[in-house]
Formats: structure tokens, C-alpha cells, sequence
């Protein structure tokens, strides 16, 4: 293996969004003390807010405690962020301390140099009202205002909700304040009609799968497509889903610190937002500000969205500069709320990095890192070809070369230990490619990885029992027959366990239904070729009425010379050619994800 192949073994793909993005649904939102706002992507509410903030004093003196409430009348909200304020410096830092009622409900955040200033939730259930206590500083300011950000779900939010005002002493009472309605941010227009792949390598770039598909005639296309000017780069995503369609620009093929671009769907509408990822955790959406020409569409579960951005962006660090070359991921997945969950399947990631700005071209990309393609081909010519024939050929076809050697051993032996010890090579080699692939051991991958291990141990427990198996004519021959018999039969059982697990994981995830009729169908097939061959034997057995039990062994030498090893040579040669027919079919679509 070359250099560069080891480069591309080590350059592998996990997926752009890990986890879901839940708004800190265990309330810490340290980076959202000064402007109280989420950083979700949408904008808050101007409709008025179904709760209220109440306290049970309208004056304090130094050292006093406030009882502060968050309530709504019939309306749970997830989460919440309460502060107080000078009254003259409402957008200053928070002042004073809280003291907790609710462990369970809410905790203490520090929001600047102040210990316990500001309190926010524990967790993303439902709530009707939360109290705390407010203690007044040592050298507090006259008026003191209460504000609360409240948030309903990821997408519906009041921010820095304006609560009531306390004064200091016989302070003279001051009018409660008002803020002006937040007006709601412009809708993008609607599109037309879908986005063609008509000009794509002509006149833009396209990122299709499946690969040639058409997004205006194919409703199961996702389709990404970019075309640039002198100034900015005019972007169409397009893909069927009921959640969100994104796409991000990576300098390799690893997760973080990429720029993201969302398209999420709410109710009836679509919501479009770059982000970013910081290392392997979920996007955080930034303002719509640099993006212009907005547009989205609808239609049939399928969601598009146009958008077109400025080739740099020196203001915003997190916008990568679109006169450079990148990997590019196309992802999708279920969305709610406007907040999005981890992508449906392994996303799709271009093969080679692509100069935004350069000249139109039609990429390629795969969703399936080409290590896990690797140890998928691996383990299938393993164990369902290798080891299938070589028990086939042990079990029922000794007669076949009855005398006849091939570097001193009977050729049925040699056959045997040829297909069995390439099994347990090619098996450590796939082993290991999932290991290097995750560096270190998947939390996500379900029971495949400990069905892996346990048939990685049975196949290098029978070549140990291999080596050292007794001579045919000692009385502990026996028992080694028994357990190199029951341990091949075990670990024979246990990979096709993981076969049908592993086919189903986002890393490779192979086209549903298809992989688990086709693998249904090939342990049909073998089950079938060892039953017609089971029966077979039994029927040459009946036939040597004159041969004694222990003789059952040459059967076929002594009465089915003529008779049996036409049958069996015909068996054989149609199993093989099934075994690699099914195999093939495998290959081809691992190499086509």
C-alpha cells in the first residue's frame, strides 16, 4: 500500500452532527449572559409572552432577599434564563445573587465576575413556574429591573422579557418600562419551481446522490449546487427529507470546524442559517446576515433552498473564505421545532477537495468512508465465501481425492487449511480497519462491534486448536473433532449475526431492504446446498447395506465411486458459483454507496 492510500485510510468520515442540537438542555448558557438571546438560529417572538415574572417586594435595603417567579398560566416552557439589572443600564451586567428554591429545576450560572448572578434550567422539561431568591448586593443601585428569557421549544422564544421593577428604600417609584415589539425577521421568497441539474459542469458545480440524479424529475435526489461571480457564490440544496438538508465546507474529511449551512424546516416554512462546528459537537447557527437572496421551497417531503454569500466574509471568522478548496458534506435528517437531530444516515462527502470558485465540474462523492468499505469487503469474502466452501469441501467432498496429495497433504486437507487460515487473516485485517477508523472503540454501533470481537476470538481460538490438534489415532482426537466442529459452527452463526447488523450501520449502511433479503437469500442457499448434500449421504449410506458402522467414512470409495462424485462435483461447482454471485452482488454495492 502506498503513501497515498494510507493518507486516504487515515482521512476518515464520522458525520457532520453528532448529537442533536437541544438549545443547552441542561442550561448552560454562560454565553448567552449579556445578551440573554439563544443561540438557536431563529428569531424570538413578537407576539406577547404567556408568562410573567412577579416578585413579592417592590423595595429592598441592603441585604434583603427577593422572592423572583417565572410562571405561565396554562403554557409549559423548557427553559429559562433570569437576571437582574440596573434599571438605568439595562443592557449592562447582571447584578446581585441568587439563592436556589429547586435544585431540580434550576442552578446558579456566573455571568461575569459575579458568582451565582443569574439562574437558568436544569433540563428541557416541561415547566408551569419557577421561583428563586434574589439577594441584594452590598452597594446596590437605586432601581433594579428584572429580565427573563423563556423558551416554549428551539424555535418559539421570548427573549429578555422585561419583569418588574424594584426600588431601594423610599426610593421614588418609577413607571415600569416597556420594550417595543421585536418585528419578525423577512420571509424568504417562496421558489417556483425545483432546481435542475441541467447546467451541472457547464455552468455549476453539483454534488449529486444518487450520482447523475435530476432533483427536477427525481424526488429522491439530494442535489447541491454553487455557481460564483466575480463577487459571491450563488448555492442550491435540495434533498428529500421532513427535517432539515444541510451541507458544510470541511478542510478534510474529519468532523470540526467546518462552516454549516442549514435549511429547516418549521411547520410550513424554511428557516436558512449558516453555522459552525467545534470539533465533534452540534452546529451553532449565527445570524442570517450573511446570506442574501434567500429563497426556499416545499413540495412532496422534498425541501430546497437558495441562498447566495459573499466569497469573503472578513467580519465573520467563522465563514470560511470561498476562493479556497474544501471537502464538501451533504447531510440531512429530522428536525423539530426548528431544532435539528443527527443526520439519518452517514452524510455524503465529496472525494476530493473542490476550489469553490474554480471552474464547473460534476463531483463524485461516497457515504461511506472507504476503511469501512474496506473491512465490509473483507469480512464478507471471509465468511461467507472462504469459510462456507472450506466447510462444504471438508464436511462432504473428501471422497472426491481420495489418495491424492498436493504438497504432502490430501488436496481436500490442503483446501481446508488454504480457505480456513486466509478466513482468519482476512478477519484481523478487518478487525482492525473499524479500530483505526474510530480511534478506539464505537459507542454507537450497537452489538455488531461485540459480535466482531467474539468471532475475532473464536477464529484465532481455531487456528490455535489447528496447530495443535492430536494425531487422528489418539483417544483425544475425538474431542478436538467436537470442539474445532462446534466452535467453527458457533462462530459461523455469529458472523452472519453481524453481517445483517453491520449491513444497517450509518457507516456503511447498505441499501434497506435489499442487504437483508440478499444475505437472507445466500444463507438460504447454503442451508439448502448442505441439506441436498446431507441427503445425498444418506442415501449412498442406505444403498451400502453390507458395509459396517465404522466404515461409513469410505462409503463413497468403496459403493459410490461412479454414482456420487458426479452428483457432489456438480453440487459443488453450482454452490460456488451462487456463493459468488452473491458476493459479487455485495461488493458492487459497497463500492456504489
Amino acid at each position: 500500500m502506498d503513501l497515498s492510500m494510507l493518507k486516504l485510510l487515515l482521512l476518515l468520515v464520522p458525520a457532520i452532527f453528532l448529537d442533536p442540537v437541544n438549545g443547552y438542555k441542561n442550561g448552560k448558557v454562560t454565553e448567552s449572559c449579556r445578551s440573554m438571546k439563544p443561540g438557536h438560529g431563529h428569531p424570538s417572538q413578537s407576539l406577547p409572552s404567556p408568562y410573567t415574572v412577579t416578585v413579592d417586594k417592590s423595595k429592598f435595603s441592603t441585604g434583603d432577599q427577593i422572592k423572583v417567579t417565572l410562571s405561565g398560566s396554562s403554557t409549559t416552557f423548557k427553559g429559562f434564563l433570569i437576571q437582574a439589572r440596573d434599571m438605568a443600564d439595562p443592557s449592562g451586567d447582571a447584578i446581585g445573587s441568587f439563592t436556589l428554591v429547586d435544585h431540580y429545576v434550576s442552578q446558579l450560572l456566573n455571568c461575569g465576575e459575579i458568582k451565582g448572578s443569574a439562574v437558568s434550567h436544569t433540563s428541557k422539561s416541561g415547566k408551569l413556574k419557577v421561583e428563586v431568591v434574589w439577594n441584594v448586593p452590598s452597594n446596590p443601585p437605586p432601581a433594579v429591573q428584572f429580565f427573563a428569557t423563556v423558551l416554549q421549544h428551539y424555535d418559539t422564544y421570548w427573549v429578555k422579557m422585561p419583569g418588574p421593577i424594584i426600588l431601594m428604600g423610599n426610593s421614588t417609584p418609577i413607571p415600569t418600562l416597556t420594550t417595543s415589539a421585536v418585528q419578525p425577521t423577512t420571509e424568504s421568497p417562496v421558489l417556483r419551481k425545483p432546481f435542475s441539474s441541467k447546467d451541472c459542469g457547464s455552468t455549476k458545480s453539483c454534488l449529486r446522490d444518487p450520482i447523475g440524479c435530476d432533483p427536477e424529475t427525481d424526488p429522491k435526489c439530494y442535489f447541491l449546487s454553487f455557481t460564483s461571480d466575480e463577487h459571491s457564490v450563488l448555492f442550491e440544496l435540495s434533498g428529500p427529507t421532513e427535517g432539515y438538508v444541510s451541507f458544510a465546507l470541511s478542510h478534510d474529511k474529519w468532523m470540526g470546524n467546518d462552516d454549516v449551512y442549514l435549511c429547516v424546516r418549521t411547520d410550513d416554512y424554511v428557516n436558512i442559517n449558516p453555522g459552525y462546528v467545534t470539533g465533534r459537537t452540534h452546529p451553532t447557527l449565527d445570524s442570517q446576515d450573511t446570506l442574501t437572496n434567500m429563497a426556499w421551497r416545499l413540495s412532496d417531503g422534498v425541501i430546497q433552498c437558495m441562498f447566495r454569500r459573499k466569497i469573503r466574509v472578513p467580519a465573520d471568522q467563522d465563514r470560511f473564505n470561498l476562493d479556497r478548496s474544501y471537502y464538501i458534506f451533504l447531510a440531512d435528517g429530522k428536525a423539530e421545532h426548528g431544532m435539528v437531530h443527527k443526520h439519518h444516515h452517514q452524510p455524503l462527502i465529496s472525494s476530493e477537495k473542490k476550489y469553490i470558485t474554480s471552474s464547473p465540474e460534476n463531483l463524485n462523492g461516497s457515504r461511506s468512508p472507504f476503511i469501512i468499505k474496506v473491512h465490509g469487503a473483507l469480512m464478507l469474502v471471509a465468511w461467507m465465501t472462504a469459510v462456507s466452501i472450506g466447510v462444504i469441501v471438508t464436511r462432504f467432498l473428501k471422497p472426491l481425492w481420495p489418495v491424492s496429495t498436493l504438497f504432502g497433504q490430501k488436496i481436500w486437507f490442503q483446501v481446508h487449511r488454504i480457505l480456513m487460515s486466509s478466513t482468519v487473516l482476512l478477519t484481523c485485517v478487518a478487525f482492525i480497519l473499524p479500530f483505526v477508523y474510530r480511534g478506539g472503540w464505537s459507542k454507537h454501533a450497537g452489538a455488531h462491534p461485540f459480535l466482531g470481537c467474539t468471532v475475532m476470538a473464536l477464529a484465532v481460538l481455531q487456528l490455535v486448536m489447528a496447530i495443535f490438534r492430536p494425531h487422528p489415532n489418539t483417544p483425544r482426537r475425538l474431542i478436538f473433532n467436537w470442539m474445532h466442529w462446534g466452535t467453527g459452527t458457533i462462530s459461523r452463526i455469529i458472523a452472519v449475526a453481524a453481517m445483517f447488523l453491520g449491513m444497517d450501520l450509518p457507516a456503511l449502511n447498505l441499501p434497506d431492504p435489499w442487504d437483508t433479503l440478499l444475505l437472507s437469500g445466500f444463507v438460504t442457499w447454503h442451508v439448502l446446498t448442505e441439506l441436498l448434500l446431507e441427503l445425498h449421504n444418506l442415501f449412498i449410506i442406505r444403498k451400502a447395506k453390507n458395509v459396517k458402522d465404522d466404515e461409513v467414512e469410505i462409503i463413497d470409495l468403496a459403493l459410490g465411486e461412479t454414482e456420487g462424485h458426479m452428483i457432489k462435483k456438480i453440487v459443488l461447482t453450482v454452490y460456488i458459483c451462487g456463493n459468488l454471485a452473491f458476493l459479487t452482488a455485495f461488493l458492487n454495492a459497497i463500492n456504489c454507496i
